[in-house]
């Protein structure tokens, strides 16, 4: 069973017991995601809730290794290889009518936005270790001098509002 994203945040101790069920009784008249609840009434920093939310759904999602699967090439032709190293994501395969993708809980914020605004099919997402994310990438979408190393720096920019 998945933590709720208040216990993970009391957890990392950027809130307190008493602030969660702060923000649960607003919840509870003002019908907002908590963690955008919780930014405003306590000035949780985004990033702590983004990281949060993504270890939450780390918990209850699949998990694959994209390192040990075959990927048809209509499905490693939805991005390029550019934008799969820059957002952290490798598509996997068609599931009904949408794309199932690989990422880990590092890369899963970025790449749900970039999928928001650039793919125009559904996309839902799997989970994997970030080594395994990286040698994916090399594998299904090889860049002449793009590494890890690359990788990292992507991760350390602020993504694009």
């Amino acid at each position: 069973m998945a933590l709720r994203l208040g216990d993970l945040l009391v957890q990392y101790g950027v809130l307190t017991p008493d602030q969660c069920d702060q923000v649960v009784q607003e919840q509870e008249t003002n019908p907002r995601p908590f963690g955008l609840l919780a930014e405003e009434m306590f000035g949780i920093d985004p990033g702590v809730i983004e990281h949060a939310w993504a270890v939450q759904f780390a918990m209850i999602s699949p998990r694959i290794n994209p390192c040990s699967i075959e990927i048809d090439e209509d499905i490693r032709s939805v991005i390029t290889s550019r934008q799969a190293w820059q957002f952290g994501f490798i598509p996997v395969e068609r599931h009904n009518d949408g794309i199932v993708c690989a990422t880990s809980i590092e890369c899963l914020a970025r790449a749900l936005r970039f999928v928001g605004w650039r793919v125009e099919e559904q996309c839902s997402f799997v989970i994997c270790d970030h080594q395994s994310l990286e040698t994916g990438l090399s594998i299904h979408y090889p860049m002449d001098g793009v590494d890890s190393e690359m990788m990292n720096r992507f991760l350390s920019r602020p993504p694009a509002a």
